[in-house]
């Protein structure tokens, strides 16, 4: 019988593999220290035997706890069931992810409702396939184990994201009248993910590995797993503030945030799980991320009023919140749309002529704010990381140094033979960093990174020709500079996201530097963002996915092979029901607010970027113009970390390493559109999960902490998919929630707030007379609705 470890401890297996075994059938450079420190992390007793356990505070003591460091190499995870279940629940991920994108409130297919949903089918097919004879061990060669399981919730979590190609491609049908034929459009889409994928592969060592790397959104997921295989609209949001002021819109502008860009939600509470956890679920999301984000919330209530009633940039003929752009002709009875077809040529470009004419767009103060503190909040992430966090990222800049660049021109130093290169085990001196289920993964052979470097190759050109062909306006050079752009900025932003569990948005860095490029060249300008932006996003979740293949303890080549397998299913089904949702509800997605069941929020918010960035960035945003600030932001966010870094320097016990700038700027940034009814809820919740339990319930947070996550997020997913197809129309018929007295029915607002009379549509008192009537054009709508400024990972 081998000997394995099990929680640190040793123990008799058949099959388990331990960190110590992992040293003989791995490599001859493993640390012997470190696989003795790994024997011995917590104690001679289980985590079950044990009755005190001191709260983790590493990452590396926190993983350590909470999953296994055991594993069984002689599982395999390429079975029929895991091929047959993984397509077919990719299939239905990617059809709902690509519905919910044009849905008022964003919804995302938890990873943990895969788990939960393959695993009752997985079981069922191991118990009533046949397992005699040759057909038997092919469709069922036994207990559905832990390795398949893991394989098909990476496939489907690769099938699961949005691309963001595909708003491209509904931009372009719905407000230029270019439909690109169905072969191109669907390579544009995949060559934009698989970018990201190559990417991502090359920076594992930096990004994967060490434990430092946490990815906090990933232990939900992986403690699930462990465990399996171990041996009404009023809920939406309630106002106490509004129920005793139905008639005032500063109230609804303050405490209201129970649909779409209602107003800030302070104090509002939501019962809606879906939309408690929208910004990432506060049961892992860790306390310093918790409390940061919260400052930014805060402080962006009292500056958006500020601005807001201050009528900065005229703000008060314009909504309190959306994303749209205005005309000149708005004032506060009556918003009307800015017309974008009115400045632009044949070829898309804005004639300077037809501009002077009809004037520059405007935009709201909450979305000029928002855009400011998230450029902002973009560069103070990359000078963040250099300042704190230089010693972790610092290995995935080898490939710019002297000795680097000399070798690429060496051809003595030239691998021609790539494909036979044996990736080198980890070496001794990084062994201390290394991750304690990266150890068990040295039982594996590596994915060859001359894989990803083909796969990034390949993307690439095919990218290039399907871009021309789609008449993106987009030059070859831009688009080298576009994806060159994220791949240097890759490092910051994926580690802030693996450190901290919380993502920044870095489209508007990209989204400017196309704009200088490429002047008066919106759709240009929108395929240049996406192909920049896209490909990083694609890599942050690649990333995030390999580092959960190393908690599960699931083969390289398996999970690299899912990921693709995934994401190109993912692709096909997000084309499609882009193509049938555009051509069905086109009115619906041009409409400022949309209907309750479906939004153009997402597609109007990249059209309004692709005109005012694209087309008229110089006359908008630079300095001396309107909006001038949100340029400047990207040179304000450099220096903004730099006091908090000095001042604790000399001043340790300040503890201002703890607050980090990029996050409060960023969550200062969720508030410009969305829902926004849950934000209380989900800082309490996450003081008493990640700080009170944690700390003073050590035992119950390590045991049961992850897994109730889990189950929340299941729950809440397993309801959205029944409603969805019973209630909210993807099955064909809306059948609308019956009228009682909670639900404000058809009235407004369902939190009773005051609804802004120049929006439309009722709602309680009049402000300027007649109720004005809705102009055909983009506007509100809304982001997924939980706390955190929109972003947990």
């Amino acid at each position: 019988m081998a000997e394995g470890v099990k929680d640190g401890v040793a123990v008799q297996s058949d099959k388990a593999v331990s960190a110590q075994q992992v040293e003989y059938v791995g490599s001859e450079k493993s640390d012997i220290n470190y696989v003795e420190r790994a024997a011995t992390h917590s104690s001679t007793l289980s985590r079950d035997e044990r009755t005190q356990i001191k709260p983790p505070s590493t990452a590396r003591e926190l993983v350590t706890e909470i999953l296994a460091v055991e594993d069984d190499p002689s599982l395999n995870p390429f079975t029929f069931r895991m091929w047959f279940l993984g397509n077919s629940i990719s299939v239905f991920a990617g059809t709902i992810t690509a519905i919910n994108t044009f849905k008022p409130q964003s919804v995302h297919i938890h990873l943990v409702f895969v788990a939960a949903i393959s695993y009752i089918f997985g079981t069922a097919m191991a118990k009533t396939l046949p397992n005699k004879g040759r057909i038997g061990r092919i469709l069922n060669p036994g207990p559905f184990n832990k390795k398949e399981h893991a394989a098909i919730c990476i496939m489907c979590a690769a099938a699961a994201n949005t691309p963001e190609a595909m708003t491209v491609l509904a931009v372009q049908k719905l407000y230029y009248n270019i439909n690109p034929s169905p072969v191109v459009g669907i390579f544009v889409i995949l060559s934009t993910q698989m970018l990201g994928y190559g990417v991502a592969g090359l920076l594992r060592k930096t990004l994967v590995y060490p434990s430092k790397m946490l990815y906090p959104s990933n232990l939900p997921t992986a403690s699930l797993l462990e465990s399996l295989h171990a041996d009404l609209p009023l809920l939406a949001g309630v106002s106490v503030f509004c129920l005793a002021h139905k008639k005032n819109l500063l109230v609804t502008n303050v405490f209201g945030g129970s649909m779409a860009n209602e107003g800030l939600g302070l104090l509002s509470l939501s019962f809606d799980w879906t939309m408690i956890s929208g910004g990432g679920n506060p049961l892992w999301m860790p306390f310093q991320t918790l409390m940061n984000s919260m400052a930014g919330y805060l402080l962006s209530i009292a500056v958006y009023l500020g601005l807001y009633y201050s009528n900065i940039w005229n703000a008060r003929s314009f909504p309190f919140l959306s994303p749209q752009m205005f005309s000149q002709k708005s004032n506060s009875t009556k918003y009307h749309v800015y017309n974008q077809t009115l400045i632009l040529n044949k070829r898309f470009q804005v004639e300077n002529n037809l501009l002077n004419k009809h004037g520059l767009p405007w935009l709201s103060s909450s979305e000029v704010l928002a855009q400011t503190v998230t450029n902002i909040a973009i560069m103070a992430a990359m000078s963040h990381m250099v300042l704190w966090h230089w010693e972790d990222i610092k290995s995935a800049f080898e490939l710019f140094t002297f000795k680097q660049f000399k070798a690429l021109f060496t051809p003595s130093q030239w691998n021609l033979k790539f494909w036979k290169h044996r990736s080198e085990r980890i070496s001794r001196e990084e062994a201390d960093a290394i991750d304690p289920h990266y150890g068990l993964m040295q039982a594996y052979d590596d994915v060859p990174s001359w894989w990803f470097g083909l796969l990034w190759v390949v993307s690439a050109v095919v990218g290039l020709v399907t871009s021309n062909l789609a008449g993106s306006t987009l030059p070859w050079w831009a688009f080298f500079v576009a994806i060159g752009v994220s791949t240097v900025t890759l490092t910051f932003f994926a580690a802030l996201t693996a450190m901290f569990g919380y993502s920044l948005r870095v489209e508007p860095l990209i989204q400017m530097i196309g704009a200088y490029l490429l002047p008066g060249h919106p759709l240009a300008n929108l395929y240049f963002a996406t192909f920049g932006n896209n490909s990083l996003v694609q890599a942050k979740l690649m990333l995030k996915d390999l580092k959960l293949g190393q908690y599960v303890h699931l083969a390289p080549k398996c999970t690299f092979m899912m990921q693709v397998v995934g994401a190109s299913i993912g692709c096909l089904m997000s084309y499609l029901m882009m193509e049938q949702i555009t051509t069905e509800k086109r009115d619906i997605l041009l409409a400022i607010q949309g209907t309750n069941v479906w939004s153009g929020q997402v597609i109007q918010k990249h059209n309004s970027a692709a005109i005012t960035w694209g087309g008229l960035a110089s006359k908008l945003y630079s300095a001396g113009a309107r909006y001038q600030w949100v340029s400047l932001g990207f040179l304000l966010g450099i220096i903004v970390p730099l006091p908090f870094w000095l001042i604790h320097r000399y001043f340790p016990k300040w503890r201002l390493d703890y607050w980090n700038t990029p996050i409060i700027l960023f969550a200062m940034g969720g508030l410009s559109h969305g829902t926004h009814s849950a934000f209380f809820l989900h800082y309490v919740t996450g003081f008493v999960s990640q700080f009170y339990l944690r700390r003073y319930k050590t035992n119950w947070f390590i045991k049961y902490n992850y897994i109730l996550s889990a189950g929340m997020d299941g729950g809440a997913q397993v309801l959205n998919f029944v409603l969805t197809f019973t209630v909210f129309g993807a099955g064909g018929k809306v059948v609308p929630f019956p009228k009682y007295w909670g639900n404000n029915f058809q009235k407004g607002n369902y939190d009773f707030c005051m609804k802004d009379p120049a929006l439309g549509g009722g709602g309680h008192g009049k402000k300027g007379g007649k109720m004005p009537t809705i102009p055909e054009g983009g506007g509100g709508g809304g982001s997924s609705g939980g706390g955190g400024g929109g972003g947990g990972e």
